[in-house]
C-alpha cells in the first residue's frame, strides 16, 4: 500500500493527515495556526507533524501535498503570500519542507487542492467544467476547465473571494475594495450580525444561544438560530446568498460551468444559503448557463482541503513518472 500526507493550510489550523492511495484517511493532526508566533515556528511545527505522520512508514510514503490560502506558483512550491495571514511573502516552502522531511513535497492554492478533490473523489466525478468555491475566514475558488485544473498565466487564477461586487467599497486584506470575500467571510459575517443586533429590526434569539456573551456568535450560531426560524438569522444568511449569487451569476455568465461545487464552513449554513443563492444566479444569469448550470454543497465538507492534498501529490507524481 501507498501513503501519501496532505497537508491543508487555513488562517485558523493547519489540518495534517496520512491517506492511502485511495484517498482515505488515516490519521489526522491539527495545528492552530494562531499559537505559532510566525511563519519559521509554524513551517517547524508542520514538518514535525509530518516526521510524526510517517513514523515507521515512511518508506511506503510517496509525497506530501500542501494546500495553501493565498498566492502559490506550484512549479516552484513557491508561496507569494498568504492574504490572511501575515509573514508568508515569498516563502519557498517546498524547498524548506523537503530539506527536513526528505520527501517529495507538492504545493498548490487551498481551493484548487479542494477542486482536485471533488474532481476525484466528490461532487464534481465525471464533470468537465467545475466551479469550486469556499467560504470561510477567506473566501477562494478553483477551476476545473474541459477535466483539468486550471491556474492561469502566474497560477493565480481562481480567486473568487476577490472579485470586486462593488466600483466602491470597504477595504480588503488583498489590497482591492468591495471584493466578495469582504461581504461574506467569517469575520464578516459577524460584524454584520453585530450590527443588526445593535440595530434589532427583527425579532432574533441569538443572544439566548450565545447566553447573552455575543463575543461568541459565529456563523455556525447563525445557521442554528437561522434553522430555528430566526428572522434575523436568516436575514442574514439571504444577505450573504445574494452577495454570492451576484459573483456567482458573472462567473455562470463567464464560463458556462456545469457545477459550481460550493463548501467551507459558511457553506454549512445550508438550504437557506444554496436557496438563495440558485435564485439569484436564476434571476440575474443570461438563460442559457443559468439553466446548465447546477449550484451544490461540496461533499467532503471539513476532509476537502486532506484528501485534495493527497491527490494533488498522488497526481504529480503519477505525471512526473
Amino acid at each position: 500500500m501507498r501513503y501519501f500526507i496532505g497537508v491543508d493550510m487555513g488562517a485558523t489550523q493547519v489540518k495534517l493527515g496520512l491517506l492511502d492511495s485511495n484517498c482515505r484517511i488515516v490519521k489526522r493532526k491539527r495545528l492552530d495556526t494562531a499559537a505559532f508566533t510566525g511563519k519559521d515556528s509554524l513551517i517547524g511545527a508542520i514538518a514535525q507533524s509530518i516526521i510524526l505522520l510517517a513514523s515507521g512508514i515512511k518508506y511506503k510514503i510517496k509525497g506530501i501535498g500542501v494546500g495553501a490560502p493565498g498566492l502559490v506558483n506550484p512549479e516552484k512550491g513557491l508561496i507569494h503570500y498568504l492574504v490572511n495571514i501575515p509573514g508568508w511573502e515569498n516563502v519557498h516552502l517546498k524547498r524548506i519542507l523537503e530539506s527536513r522531511v526528505g520527501l517529495p513535497v507538492f504545493i498548490d492554492n487551498d481551493v484548487n487542492v479542494m477542486a482536485l478533490a471533488e474532481l476525484y473523489h466528490g461532487r464534481a466525478k465525471g464533470k468537465r467544467n467545475v466551479v469550486c468555491l469556499a467560504l470561510g475566514t477567506g473566501v477562494g475558488g478553483g477551476l476545473i476547465l474541459e477535466g483539468r485544473l486550471y491556474r492561469g498565466a502566474a497560477f493565480s487564477a481562481g480567486e473568487l473571494g476577490h472579485i470586486p461586487l462593488n466600483e466602491e467599497g470597504p477595504s480588503c486584506n488583498c489590497g482591492g475594495r468591495a471584493c466578495l470575500e469582504r461581504y461574506v467571510g467569517n469575520r464578516y459575517i459577524i460584524e454584520q450580525a453585530l450590527d443588526k443586533l445593535k440595530k434589532a429590526p427583527l425579532p432574533t434569539r441569538i443572544p439566548e444561544l450565545v447566553k447573552n456573551d455575543l463575543s461568541k456568535i459565529n456563523p455556525q450560531i447563525l445557521s442554528i438560530a437561522a434553522s430555528r426560524g430566526d428572522l434575523l438569522a436568516k436575514e442574514i444568511w439571504q444577505t450573504v446568498g445574494r452577495h454570492i449569487g451576484v459573483c456567482l451569476t458573472g462567473v455562470v455568465n463567464l464560463l458556462n460551468p456545469e457545477l459550481v461545487v460550493i463548501g467551507g464552513g459558511v457553506a454549512e449554513a445550508g438550504e437557506i444559503l444554496f436557496d438563495t443563492i440558485r435564485k439569484t444566479v436564476n434571476e440575474r444569469a443570461m438563460s442559457v448557463p443559468a439553466q446548465s448550470v447546477k449550484i451544490v454543497p461540496a461533499k467532503l465538507k471539513e476532509n476537502a482541503g486532506l484528501i485534495g492534498a493527497a491527490v494533488l501529490a498522488r497526481e504529480e507524481i503519477k505525471r512526473s513518472g
